[in-house]
Protein backbone atom coordinates (compact mmCIF):
# COMPACT_ATOMS: atom_id res chain seq x y z
CA UNK A 1 0.00 0.00 0.00
CA UNK A 2 1.47 3.34 -1.32
CA UNK A 3 1.37 6.09 1.39
CA UNK A 4 0.96 9.81 -0.03
CA UNK A 5 -0.70 11.15 2.86
CA UNK A 6 1.80 12.57 4.23
CA UNK A 7 2.94 14.32 1.12
CA UNK A 8 0.59 16.15 -0.39
CA UNK A 9 -0.68 19.67 -1.36
CA UNK A 10 -1.77 22.14 1.68
CA UNK A 11 -4.01 25.16 1.91
CA UNK A 12 -1.90 28.12 4.06
CA UNK A 13 -4.71 29.71 5.95
CA UNK A 14 -2.12 32.62 5.38
CA UNK A 15 -0.93 32.78 1.76
CA UNK A 16 -3.08 30.50 0.11
CA UNK A 17 -1.49 27.06 -2.14
CA UNK A 18 1.32 26.04 -0.66
CA UNK A 19 3.07 22.83 -2.11
CA UNK A 20 6.03 22.16 0.18
CA UNK A 21 6.25 18.39 1.45
CA UNK A 22 4.40 17.60 4.53
CA UNK A 23 7.27 16.87 7.09
CA UNK A 24 8.85 20.62 6.05
CA UNK A 25 5.92 21.82 7.94
CA UNK A 26 7.48 20.52 10.96
CA UNK A 27 11.33 20.77 10.28
CA UNK A 28 12.08 24.55 8.90
CA UNK A 29 15.29 24.87 7.83
CA UNK A 30 15.88 28.54 7.47
CA UNK A 31 17.32 28.62 10.87
CA UNK A 32 20.20 26.06 11.49
CA UNK A 33 22.68 27.29 14.57
CA UNK A 34 26.34 26.09 14.17
CA UNK A 35 26.69 25.03 17.52
CA UNK A 36 23.56 24.15 19.70
CA UNK A 37 25.15 25.32 23.19
CA UNK A 38 21.87 24.36 24.61
CA UNK A 39 22.75 21.23 24.14
CA UNK A 40 26.15 21.45 26.64
CA UNK A 41 24.88 23.71 29.63
CA UNK A 42 21.04 22.76 29.32
CA UNK A 43 19.20 20.54 31.77
CA UNK A 44 20.06 17.58 30.53
CA UNK A 45 24.05 17.72 30.82
CA UNK A 46 23.10 19.79 34.22
CA UNK A 47 21.93 16.02 35.49
CA UNK A 48 24.72 14.08 34.17
CA UNK A 49 27.45 16.39 36.06
CA UNK A 50 25.13 15.66 39.42
CA UNK A 51 25.25 12.28 38.51
CA UNK A 52 29.32 12.55 38.05
CA UNK A 53 29.24 14.13 41.25
CA UNK A 54 27.96 11.61 42.88
CA UNK A 55 30.01 9.00 41.52
CA UNK A 56 33.29 10.85 42.57
CA UNK A 57 32.28 11.46 45.86
CA UNK A 58 31.18 7.77 46.43
CA UNK A 59 34.85 6.86 44.68
CA UNK A 60 36.52 9.63 47.15
CA UNK A 61 34.53 7.99 50.45
CA UNK A 62 35.81 4.51 50.01
CA UNK A 63 38.61 5.92 49.26
CA UNK A 64 38.50 7.84 52.78
CA UNK A 65 37.05 4.63 54.47
CA UNK A 66 39.62 2.61 53.45
CA UNK A 67 42.41 4.56 55.09
CA UNK A 68 43.12 3.05 58.60
CA UNK A 69 44.10 6.89 59.51
CA UNK A 70 42.40 9.88 57.83
CA UNK A 71 44.65 13.00 56.75
CA UNK A 72 43.57 16.45 57.13
CA UNK A 73 46.19 18.42 55.90
CA UNK A 74 44.47 21.01 53.94
CA UNK A 75 44.12 24.91 54.95
CA UNK A 76 40.90 24.21 56.73
CA UNK A 77 41.56 20.55 58.28
CA UNK A 78 42.59 21.57 61.13
CA UNK A 79 40.20 25.04 61.41
CA UNK A 80 36.84 22.91 61.28
CA UNK A 81 35.46 20.38 64.29
CA UNK A 82 34.82 17.76 63.05
CA UNK A 83 36.89 17.74 59.88
CA UNK A 84 38.25 13.88 60.17
CA UNK A 85 34.79 12.51 60.90
CA UNK A 86 33.74 14.52 57.46
CA UNK A 87 35.99 13.24 55.65
CA UNK A 88 36.30 10.01 56.55
CA UNK A 89 31.86 9.40 56.25
CA UNK A 90 30.62 12.32 54.08
CA UNK A 91 31.60 10.92 50.41
CA UNK A 92 29.65 7.53 51.16
CA UNK A 93 26.44 9.64 52.85
CA UNK A 94 26.17 12.05 50.18
CA UNK A 95 26.56 9.76 47.58
CA UNK A 96 23.40 7.99 48.21
CA UNK A 97 20.93 10.95 48.62
CA UNK A 98 22.62 12.51 45.49
CA UNK A 99 21.81 9.57 43.73
CA UNK A 100 18.24 10.35 44.74
CA UNK A 101 18.53 13.78 43.82
CA UNK A 102 20.01 12.89 40.55
CA UNK A 103 16.48 11.11 39.87
CA UNK A 104 14.55 13.86 40.98
CA UNK A 105 16.58 16.02 38.68
CA UNK A 106 16.17 13.98 35.61
CA UNK A 107 12.48 14.19 36.31
CA UNK A 108 12.70 17.86 36.91
CA UNK A 109 11.91 17.90 40.64
CA UNK A 110 11.91 21.05 42.01
CA UNK A 111 12.92 19.85 45.63
CA UNK A 112 15.50 17.61 44.12
CA UNK A 113 17.53 20.95 42.66
CA UNK A 114 16.89 22.36 45.90
CA UNK A 115 18.67 19.84 48.05
CA UNK A 116 21.28 19.60 44.72
CA UNK A 117 22.17 23.37 45.41
CA UNK A 118 22.52 22.69 49.09
CA UNK A 119 24.62 19.37 49.11
CA UNK A 120 26.75 19.40 46.22
CA UNK A 121 28.90 22.60 47.15
CA UNK A 122 29.41 21.05 50.46
CA UNK A 123 31.64 18.73 48.20
CA UNK A 124 33.84 20.92 47.29
CA UNK A 125 35.09 21.17 50.88
CA UNK A 126 37.16 17.92 50.66
CA UNK A 127 40.81 18.81 48.59
CA UNK A 128 40.20 22.11 51.21
CA UNK A 129 40.29 19.50 54.68
CA UNK A 130 42.72 16.33 53.18
CA UNK A 131 44.97 18.69 51.02
CA UNK A 132 45.01 15.19 48.93
CA UNK A 133 45.46 15.31 44.83
CA UNK A 134 43.19 13.01 44.66
CA UNK A 135 40.02 14.97 45.66
CA UNK A 136 40.87 17.87 43.24
CA UNK A 137 39.27 16.52 40.16
CA UNK A 138 35.71 16.42 42.44
CA UNK A 139 36.31 19.95 43.30
CA UNK A 140 36.68 21.00 40.24
CA UNK A 141 33.34 18.91 38.56
CA UNK A 142 31.66 20.62 41.72
CA UNK A 143 33.07 23.77 40.36
CA UNK A 144 31.20 23.33 37.08
CA UNK A 145 28.25 21.86 38.41
CA UNK A 146 26.99 24.70 40.93
CA UNK A 147 27.03 27.59 37.70
CA UNK A 148 24.81 24.68 35.57
CA UNK A 149 22.12 24.23 38.20
CA UNK A 150 21.85 28.02 39.08
CA UNK A 151 21.51 28.48 35.59
CA UNK A 152 19.11 26.02 34.47
CA UNK A 153 16.57 26.75 38.00
CA UNK A 154 13.70 27.56 36.06
CA UNK A 155 13.86 24.01 34.35
CA UNK A 156 13.46 22.27 37.37
CA UNK A 157 10.44 23.61 37.88
CA UNK A 158 7.74 20.36 38.43
CA UNK A 159 6.47 20.07 42.15
CA UNK A 160 6.55 16.93 44.29
CA UNK A 161 2.91 16.44 44.10
CA UNK A 162 2.83 14.31 46.90
CA UNK A 163 -0.37 12.17 47.44
CA UNK A 164 -1.97 13.59 51.11
CA UNK A 165 -0.54 9.27 52.31
CA UNK A 166 2.21 9.85 51.61
CA UNK A 167 2.64 12.80 53.03
CA UNK A 168 0.90 11.22 55.72
CA UNK A 169 2.97 8.32 55.53
CA UNK A 170 6.54 9.90 56.18
CA UNK A 171 5.04 12.19 58.54
CA UNK A 172 3.83 9.59 61.09
CA UNK A 173 7.64 7.96 60.67
CA UNK A 174 9.36 11.21 61.39
CA UNK A 175 6.84 11.37 64.36
CA UNK A 176 7.05 7.75 65.20
CA UNK A 177 11.45 8.70 65.36
CA UNK A 178 11.10 12.26 67.40
CA UNK A 179 8.81 9.99 69.57
CA UNK A 180 11.04 7.32 70.06
CA UNK A 181 14.10 9.73 70.69
CA UNK A 182 12.72 11.85 73.14
CA UNK A 183 10.84 8.74 75.00
CA UNK A 184 13.70 6.91 75.61
CA UNK A 185 16.00 9.85 76.41
CA UNK A 186 13.76 10.64 79.06
CA UNK A 187 13.75 6.64 80.56
CA UNK A 188 17.46 6.51 79.70
CA UNK A 189 17.82 5.72 83.46
CA UNK A 190 16.03 2.53 82.90
CA UNK A 191 17.67 1.46 79.83
CA UNK A 192 21.23 -0.41 80.11
CA UNK A 193 23.94 1.69 77.92
CA UNK A 194 21.62 4.84 77.07
CA UNK A 195 23.34 7.88 77.81
CA UNK A 196 22.94 11.01 75.14
CA UNK A 197 20.68 11.74 72.60
CA UNK A 198 23.04 9.95 70.12
CA UNK A 199 22.41 6.50 72.02
CA UNK A 200 18.52 7.43 72.22
CA UNK A 201 18.28 8.37 67.97
CA UNK A 202 20.45 4.87 67.08
CA UNK A 203 18.84 3.08 69.67
CA UNK A 204 14.96 4.30 67.47
CA UNK A 205 16.85 3.43 64.54
CA UNK A 206 17.10 -0.39 65.17
CA UNK A 207 14.32 -0.89 66.74
CA UNK A 208 11.97 0.03 64.23
CA UNK A 209 14.38 -1.60 61.70
CA UNK A 210 13.93 -4.58 64.13
CA UNK A 211 17.81 -5.22 64.12
CA UNK A 212 18.28 -5.44 67.78
CA UNK A 213 21.71 -5.35 68.27
CA UNK A 214 21.42 -6.24 72.20
CA UNK A 215 23.57 -3.52 73.43
CA UNK A 216 20.38 -1.12 74.63
CA UNK A 217 17.95 -3.15 76.37
CA UNK A 218 15.43 -1.80 78.72
CA UNK A 219 15.57 -2.75 82.51
CA UNK A 220 12.19 -2.07 83.98
CA UNK A 221 8.89 -2.71 82.83
CA UNK A 222 7.84 0.96 82.04
CA UNK A 223 10.89 0.45 79.24
CA UNK A 224 9.91 -2.84 78.15
CA UNK A 225 6.02 -1.14 77.02
CA UNK A 226 7.90 1.59 75.64
CA UNK A 227 9.75 -0.07 73.53
CA UNK A 228 6.99 -2.32 72.48
CA UNK A 229 5.12 1.03 71.26
CA UNK A 230 8.27 2.40 69.32
CA UNK A 231 8.08 -1.12 67.69
CA UNK A 232 4.99 -1.57 66.79
CA UNK A 233 3.83 2.23 65.69
CA UNK A 234 7.74 2.22 63.81
CA UNK A 235 6.83 -0.78 61.76
CA UNK A 236 3.24 0.33 61.02
CA UNK A 237 4.11 3.50 60.27
CA UNK A 238 7.06 1.84 57.57
CA UNK A 239 4.54 -0.38 56.53
CA UNK A 240 2.03 2.21 55.04
CA UNK A 241 4.93 4.47 53.51
CA UNK A 242 6.38 1.89 51.53
CA UNK A 243 2.89 1.13 50.58
CA UNK A 244 2.35 4.78 49.26
CA UNK A 245 5.83 5.25 47.95
CA UNK A 246 5.86 2.13 46.07
CA UNK A 247 2.27 2.46 44.34
CA UNK A 248 2.76 4.86 42.41
CA UNK A 249 5.65 2.84 40.61
CA UNK A 250 3.54 0.01 40.27
CA UNK A 251 0.62 2.42 38.95
CA UNK A 252 3.16 3.35 36.23
CA UNK A 253 3.93 0.20 35.06
CA UNK A 254 0.60 -0.06 34.41
CA UNK A 255 -0.23 3.14 33.08
CA UNK A 256 2.65 1.78 30.37
CA UNK A 257 0.62 -1.58 30.01
CA UNK A 258 -2.26 0.38 28.65
CA UNK A 259 -0.62 2.91 26.60
CA UNK A 260 -0.75 6.00 28.27
CA UNK A 261 1.63 8.39 29.96
CA UNK A 262 2.40 9.10 33.78
CA UNK A 263 2.46 12.89 34.96
CA UNK A 264 6.06 12.88 35.41
CA UNK A 265 6.95 11.27 31.99
CA UNK A 266 4.44 14.37 30.48
CA UNK A 267 6.55 16.80 32.74
CA UNK A 268 9.35 16.05 30.21
CA UNK A 269 8.35 16.78 27.35
CA UNK A 270 9.41 19.51 25.67
CA UNK A 271 10.27 21.20 21.83
CA UNK A 272 7.99 17.62 20.62
CA UNK A 273 5.45 16.84 18.33
CA UNK A 274 2.01 16.65 19.44
CA UNK A 275 -0.53 14.32 17.30
CA UNK A 276 -4.82 15.07 18.16
CA UNK A 277 -6.58 11.84 17.72
CA UNK A 278 -5.64 8.19 15.41
CA UNK A 279 -6.72 8.20 11.99
CA UNK A 280 -6.03 7.16 8.88
CA UNK A 281 -3.29 9.10 7.88
CA UNK A 282 -1.34 8.98 11.93
CA UNK A 283 0.45 6.19 11.04
CA UNK A 284 2.14 6.98 7.90
CA UNK A 285 3.18 10.51 9.39
CA UNK A 286 4.35 9.05 12.46
CA UNK A 287 6.73 6.43 9.82
CA UNK A 288 7.53 9.73 8.82
CA UNK A 289 8.81 11.35 11.49
CA UNK A 290 12.49 11.47 12.61
CA UNK A 291 13.26 8.78 15.25
CA UNK A 292 15.36 11.44 17.48
CA UNK A 293 12.20 13.55 17.33
CA UNK A 294 9.85 13.65 20.49
CA UNK A 295 6.07 13.10 19.88
CA UNK A 296 3.41 12.37 21.89
CA UNK A 297 0.18 11.00 20.72
CA UNK A 298 -3.47 12.15 21.94
CA UNK A 299 -6.36 9.73 21.29
CA UNK A 300 -9.30 8.11 23.09
CA UNK A 301 -9.34 4.64 21.43
CA UNK A 302 -7.08 2.80 23.79
CA UNK A 303 -7.07 0.31 21.25
CA UNK A 304 -4.26 2.21 19.23
CA UNK A 305 -3.10 3.43 22.09
CA UNK A 306 -1.54 0.08 23.26
CA UNK A 307 -0.57 -0.50 19.88
CA UNK A 308 1.70 3.09 19.59
CA UNK A 309 2.96 2.23 23.14
CA UNK A 310 3.95 -1.18 22.31
CA UNK A 311 5.82 0.55 19.31
CA UNK A 312 7.80 2.57 21.69
CA UNK A 313 5.41 5.92 20.52
CA UNK A 314 4.43 8.20 23.90
CA UNK A 315 0.89 8.01 24.41
CA UNK A 316 -1.77 9.94 26.28
CA UNK A 317 -4.96 8.34 26.37
CA UNK A 318 -7.43 11.34 26.66
CA UNK A 319 -9.45 13.60 24.43
CA UNK A 320 -7.63 15.50 22.02
CA UNK A 321 -10.68 18.41 22.10
CA UNK A 322 -10.14 18.92 25.94
CA UNK A 323 -7.92 21.60 26.76
CA UNK A 324 -6.75 20.08 30.07
CA UNK A 325 -5.40 16.97 28.40
CA UNK A 326 -3.51 19.64 25.49
CA UNK A 327 -2.27 21.48 29.02
CA UNK A 328 -0.77 17.77 29.88
CA UNK A 329 0.69 16.53 26.61
CA UNK A 330 2.84 20.00 27.12
CA UNK A 331 1.18 22.02 24.14
CA UNK A 332 2.57 25.15 25.54
CA UNK A 333 6.16 23.67 24.97
CA UNK A 334 5.64 21.70 21.53
CA UNK A 335 7.30 22.53 18.26
CA UNK A 336 4.38 21.72 16.09
CA UNK A 337 0.47 20.05 16.86
CA UNK A 338 -1.12 17.46 14.07
CA UNK A 339 -4.68 17.44 14.07
CA UNK A 340 -5.20 13.98 12.12
CA UNK A 341 -8.44 12.02 13.01
CA UNK A 342 -10.95 10.92 11.02
CA UNK A 343 -13.78 13.02 11.99
CA UNK A 344 -13.56 16.65 10.80
CA UNK A 345 -15.65 18.09 13.46
CA UNK A 346 -13.41 16.64 16.44
CA UNK A 347 -10.38 18.08 14.43
CA UNK A 348 -12.34 21.70 14.26
CA UNK A 349 -12.66 21.50 18.06
CA UNK A 350 -8.87 19.97 18.86
CA UNK A 351 -7.79 22.80 16.54
CA UNK A 352 -9.80 25.49 18.82
CA UNK A 353 -8.42 23.79 21.88
CA UNK A 354 -4.71 23.93 20.87
CA UNK A 355 -5.48 27.85 19.83
CA UNK A 356 -6.34 28.29 23.55
CA UNK A 357 -3.81 26.20 25.47
CA UNK A 358 -0.71 27.87 23.27
CA UNK A 359 -1.73 30.41 20.54
CA UNK A 360 1.84 30.64 18.90
CA UNK A 361 2.51 27.04 18.29
CA UNK A 362 2.25 26.02 14.47
CA UNK A 363 -0.76 24.18 13.56
CA UNK A 364 -1.03 21.24 10.60
CA UNK A 365 -4.64 19.62 10.18
CA UNK A 366 -6.47 17.12 8.21
CA UNK A 367 -9.69 17.99 6.26
CA UNK A 368 -11.53 14.35 5.24
CA UNK A 369 -14.00 16.46 3.31
CA UNK A 370 -13.45 19.52 1.18
CA UNK A 371 -16.29 21.61 2.63
CA UNK A 372 -14.84 21.46 6.29
CA UNK A 373 -11.40 23.35 4.78
CA UNK A 374 -12.28 26.61 5.57
CA UNK A 375 -13.75 25.49 8.67
CA UNK A 376 -9.90 24.36 9.89
CA UNK A 377 -8.78 27.49 8.47
CA UNK A 378 -11.22 29.97 10.29
CA UNK A 379 -10.52 28.11 13.33
CA UNK A 380 -6.88 28.79 13.64
CA UNK A 381 -5.02 26.01 11.89
CA UNK A 382 -1.87 27.21 9.79
CA UNK A 383 -1.99 25.03 7.53
CA UNK A 384 -4.51 22.34 5.97
CA UNK A 385 -4.56 19.24 4.23
CA UNK A 386 -7.41 18.12 1.97
CA UNK A 387 -6.73 14.15 1.70
CA UNK A 388 -10.24 13.69 -1.32
CA UNK A 389 -9.05 16.48 -3.06
CA UNK A 390 -5.13 15.13 -3.24
CA UNK A 391 -6.30 11.47 -4.08
CA UNK A 392 -8.46 12.76 -6.57
CA UNK A 393 -5.86 14.79 -8.36
CA UNK A 394 -3.39 12.27 -8.19
CA UNK A 395 -5.60 9.66 -9.68
CA UNK A 396 -6.89 11.92 -12.60
CA UNK A 397 -3.31 13.13 -13.19
CA UNK A 398 -1.82 9.34 -13.16
CA UNK A 399 -4.86 8.45 -15.53
CA UNK A 400 -3.92 11.30 -17.39
CA UNK A 401 -0.26 10.04 -17.98
CA UNK A 402 -1.04 6.43 -18.24
CA UNK A 403 -0.87 6.65 -22.34
CA UNK A 404 2.80 8.25 -21.72
CA UNK A 405 5.40 5.48 -22.22
CA UNK A 406 8.42 7.88 -21.81
CA UNK A 407 6.62 9.96 -18.91
CA UNK A 408 7.07 8.47 -15.32
CA UNK A 409 4.15 8.39 -13.36
CA UNK A 410 2.98 10.99 -11.43
CA UNK A 411 2.55 8.70 -8.31
CA UNK A 412 6.38 7.50 -8.99
CA UNK A 413 7.15 11.07 -8.87
CA UNK A 414 5.00 11.75 -5.15
CA UNK A 415 6.54 8.59 -3.79
CA UNK A 416 9.81 8.88 -5.64
CA UNK A 417 12.20 9.81 -2.90
CA UNK A 418 10.98 7.03 -0.98
CA UNK A 419 12.03 4.54 -3.41
CA UNK A 420 14.85 5.85 -4.60
CA UNK A 421 13.55 7.10 -7.75
CA UNK A 422 14.93 10.81 -7.03
CA UNK A 423 18.30 12.49 -6.52
CA UNK A 424 18.47 12.51 -2.29
CA UNK A 425 16.65 15.21 -1.23
CA UNK A 426 14.11 15.36 -4.50
CA UNK A 427 10.55 15.76 -3.97
CA UNK A 428 7.80 16.34 -6.36
CA UNK A 429 4.08 17.19 -5.80
CA UNK A 430 1.29 17.79 -8.33
CA UNK A 431 -0.29 20.73 -8.92
CA UNK A 432 -3.71 22.42 -8.66
CA UNK A 433 -4.17 21.28 -12.67
CA UNK A 434 -3.14 18.00 -12.31
CA UNK A 435 -0.03 17.63 -13.71
CA UNK A 436 3.35 16.78 -11.93
CA UNK A 437 5.78 19.14 -11.32
CA UNK A 438 9.52 19.72 -10.21
CA UNK A 439 10.45 20.49 -6.76
CA UNK A 440 13.04 22.80 -7.82
CA UNK A 441 10.28 25.00 -9.29
CA UNK A 442 7.95 24.73 -5.89
CA UNK A 443 8.47 28.39 -4.32
CA UNK A 444 9.89 27.34 -0.84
Amino acid sequence: MFRIRERVIVVDSQSGADERPFERMFYPVDRIPFVEWREFSGAKPTVALVAAVTVLAFVTGLSNLSQPQVVVGGPLGGVLPGARVFVRFAGVLFAFPLALVTFGLSRRRRAAWVAAVALVPLLAAFPFLTGRPTEIPLFFIVLVTVPLLVANREEFDTALALSSLQIASLTSILGVVLYGTIGSYGLREQFVELESWGDAFYYVIVTIATVGYGDITPRTTEAELFSLSVILLGTGAFTVAVGALVGPAIESRMAAAFGTMTASELALLEDHLVVLGYGDVTESFLDQVDDGTDLVVVTTDTDAAARLSDAGIEVLTDDPTDESALADARVDAARGVAVASDDDATNVLAVLATRNVNPEVRIVAVANGDTHVDKLETVGADEVIDLRSIGGRLLGATVLESDADDASSPLDDLLGSAEGSHPEGADSTIDPEGAPIDPDDVES
